[in-house]
């Protein structure tokens, strides 16, 4: 497991500034038998776990996939010393969410939230059909037993230490109804699957020109915030958070939608995007994407 720290002090406030460290899991090998041209194992992509945290107390934005992944987790928040309040999930995707039970294990009165709308997604990625058709297939006998759902928030606007961390709907980016979480006081936004750092991005759910290009506006949305930091939901875990991503982000969707266009079969679809991105991480996420897009 990989921890970046980022301590950053922008809040002359004279409560405390907020602070935030990063734990990245991992890309793992999965269970598969669509595997890119060349590669022997289909990969998953590293995932961002951000504990935002005061003098005492701390959120957790976004939990990994497995059993051993979610104690791996919980055990980097215990060795914090920080007062875990709320686990906060910033979209429906079961890599983002499936640890929440191993955390809350340790953290019995931390709260797990999300908008609505991602509480929504949540229970679709739970379903049956979901569950057996892609989690339990690519991770046998991995996946928690007990998955816990996140309550909706009744505001955008929830609190640390008398410090405002805002829910911010951005719709749809690697699926649908995303938010990332921002954090004013420290100009950080933990972005979730809006912003990919060095990592092939998931567009399986962007077979469309049209959700390509609510994707890039998503991408707008957090621009607009104008952060100083941007965490990835999956990023290399030797790299900073430097809002340029957002623009990598967003070209990277530019290419692909290109090059859907110029290309007639998957594996053309494929070459030409691993020619121009041939060194971000997972392979395997650009094999999946070109497949939904080109069948």
């Amino acid at each position: 497991m990989t921890e970046q720290i980022t301590d950053l002090n922008y809040d002359p406030d004279p409560r405390g500034s907020l602070n935030w460290k990063v734990f990245i899991t991992p890309g793992v090998p999965t269970v598969s038998d669509d595997l890119p041209p060349g590669e022997t194992v289909r990969m998953w992509s590293p995932i961002s776990s951000t504990l935002i945290y005061g003098e005492r107390d701390a959120v957790l934005v976004d939990t990994p996939t497995t059993v051993q992944q979610g104690v791996a987790l919980a055990d980097w928040v215990v060795a914090s010393g920080k007062n875990l309040t709320a686990i906060y999930v910033t979209h429906g995707h079961g890599d983002h969410f499936f640890g929440i039970g191993a955390v809350q294990d340790r953290f019995p009165n931390a709260r797990a939230i999300a908008t609505a709308d991602v509480v929504e997604r949540m229970r679709w990625q739970v379903s049956p059909e979901v569950l057996e058709g892609l989690w339990n297939k690519r991770f046998p006998g991995q996946i928690p037993e007990r998955l816990v759902m996140a309550e909706p928030l009744e505001d955008d606007t929830f609190h640390l230490e008398g410090h405002e961390l805002v829910a911010v709907e951005v719709g749809h980016s690697d699926t649908d109804n995303t938010t990332c979480l921002h954090v004013p006081s420290v100009g950080l936004v933990v972005a979730g699957d809006v912003a990919y750092n060095d990592v092939h991005q998931y567009l399986t759910e962007s077979v469309s020109h049209e959700s390509r290009l609510a994707w890039i506006a998503a991408l707008d949305k957090v621009e607009a915030l104008r952060p100083r930091a941007v965490i990835a939901g999956h990023k290399r875990p030797d790299n900073d958070d430097d809002p340029r991503i957002i623009e990598e982000t967003r070209q990277y969707i530019r290419d692909f939608d290109r090059l859907v266009e110029e290309t007639v079969s998957t594996r053309e679809l494929y070459d030409r995007m691993l020619a121009l991105y041939p060194d971000r991480i997972n392979r395997g996420a650009l094999w999946g994407s070109a497949r939904a897009v080109k069948g």
